[in-house]
C-alpha cells in the first residue's frame, strides 16, 4: 500500500469535538473516540504526523490541551496560528520544517474552505464532518493509493 510521509490534522472538530478556546475551564478536554488509536497507529508505522490549526482567541490553549491529553509528543510539527490566515500558509511552513513535498502529505480538516485551499497545493485532503474515524483514515489512504496509481511515473510513496 502507498502511505503518506506526513499526515496533518486540524484540531477543533477534527481531533476533538469542540473549539478548544470555548471549552469551559472546568471541563476536561477529550478526543473523538478513534483519534488516539489512529495517531498511535500512524506513529507506529513511522509516518510523521503534524498539526495545521487556527486558534481564534486564547494563545496556548490548544497546546495545553495536547499536553493534558498526553499526545503533544506525537506531533513533529505544530502549526497552530492565532490569526485567520489561510491553511495554505500552515502548509508552506510544514513543508519548510519537515522537508516533505505536498504530494506526500495527507490532511484531515472539518472545514471545506481549508480542504479546497490545501488541495490546490497538491496535498491529498479529506473532509471530516464528525471528527477523525478509521473510515476517514481509510478514505485518505485510498486517495493516496489512487493518486499514485494514476501517475505511473510517480515515486512509490506519493499520495
Amino acid at each position: 500500500p502507498v502511505l503518506p510521509r506526513l499526515v496533518v490534522f486540524d484540531l477543533d472538530h477534527t481531533l476533538w469535538p469542540f473549539q478548544c478556546d470555548r471549552l469551559p475551564k472546568d471541563e476536561v478536554p477529550y478526543l473523538y473516540p478513534q483519534a488516539r488509536g489512529i495517531l498511535n497507529a500512524l506513529k507506529d508505522r513511522g509516518i510523521e504526523i503534524a498539526i495545521a490549526s487556527r486558534a481564534s482567541r486564547k494563545k496556548g490553549v490548544a497546546k495545553a490541551f495536547l499536553e493534558k491529553l498526553g499526545i503533544h509528543f506525537l506531533f513533529g510539527a505544530q502549526e497552530i496560528f492565532y490569526t485567520w490566515s489561510p491553511k495554505s500558509e500552515h502548509f508552506q511552513s510544514l513543508r519548510r520544517k519537515t522537508g516533505v513535498p505536498y504530494k506526500y502529505m495527507l490532511f484531515f480538516d472539518d472545514e471545506i474552505r481549508n480542504i479546497l485551499a490545501t488541495r490546490k497545493l497538491g496535498v491529498s485532503c479529506v473532509l471530516v464532518e464528525k471528527g477523525i474515524t478509521l473510515d476517514k483514515l481509510r478514505t485518505g489512504l485510498s486517495t493516496c493509493y489512487a493518486k499514485s496509481s494514476a501517475s505511473p511515473n510517480a515515486e512509490p510513496a506519493e499520495c
